[in-house]
């Protein structure tokens, strides 16, 4: 059985490392902690919806030190008065994985992948590996490589300092 996350990669000549984890330790801070791993070259992958029929979809990748500007960007990006997270259910419909293990790679082309710019930064990032116990640690433009992603100035804003 072939694996249609690693075949892209390949079709793509990716220069790609995969990292097994544990399932639960998946989410991203979790995953740093426990194998060593920086916040700012960790990338979340997010399903966005626009609240219209019919119903749009982006999957947004953005470093996880910043958060998604779903009311602005995204909003604006689809063309809609509301947009919101997908739900985990309809994550996995569209996308065919479970949250904490989305991958930009084997998604349908139909499916827009909206990049922030500020991972081009990187050298390398974290995403999620088309499941919860493994990640892919690639370069950032091997992300833009794929057909349907586009890179967006300021698709997310940096998280405010904790308090």
């Amino acid at each position: 059985m072939t694996d249609p996350v690693i075949e892209i990669l390949e079709e793509l000549a990716a220069d790609y490392q995969i990292i097994e984890c544990a399932p639960e330790l998946a989410d991203t801070a979790q995953f740093c902690e426990r194998y060593g791993y920086e916040l700012d070259e960790s990338a979340n992958a997010i399903l966005v919806v626009g609240k219209a029929e019919p119903r749009l979809y982006a999957l947004c990748v953005v470093l996880a030190t910043t958060q998604l500007d779903v009311n602005k960007v995204v909003r604006k990006k689809l063309e809609v008065k509301k947009a919101s997270f997908a739900s985990p259910e309809e994550t996995e419909a569209i996308t065919g994985m479970t949250i904490g293990g989305v991958t930009p790679f084997g998604l349908p082309e139909s499916l827009p992948i909206w990049i922030d710019s500020r991972l081009l930064n990187c050298p390398k990032v974290i995403v999620g590996g088309g499941s919860r116990d493994r990640k892919i640690y690639v370069t950032p433009q091997t992300l833009g490589a794929l057909p349907s992603s586009e890179v967006i100035e300021n698709l997310a804003k940096e998280r405010p300092p904790e308090q």
